[in-house]
């Protein structure tokens, strides 16, 4: 899993593999979700991502071994 910041466009990029895109949905204006082929989950993009969410805090828990 591997999140960026782009500042210089306010956009939030998490990214929780490497799979394949076959399909792109967007879940409101701003908001962008990849999908594999099977439905699953590659990425979330948020726009204005610093009105939306907490860029400047991150907490990360939960870590596999």
């Amino acid at each position: 899993m591997k999140m960026s910041y782009f500042q210089d466009t306010d956009t939030l990029y998490i990214e929780f593999n490497q799979s394949r895109v076959v399909e792109t949905k967007d879940l409101d204006q701003n908001t962008i979700l990849d999908l594999d082929v099977d439905g699953n989950v590659v990425s979330i993009t948020v726009e204005h991502a610093s009105n939306r969410t907490d860029v400047h805090q991150l907490t990360l828990s939960g870590i596999a071994a």
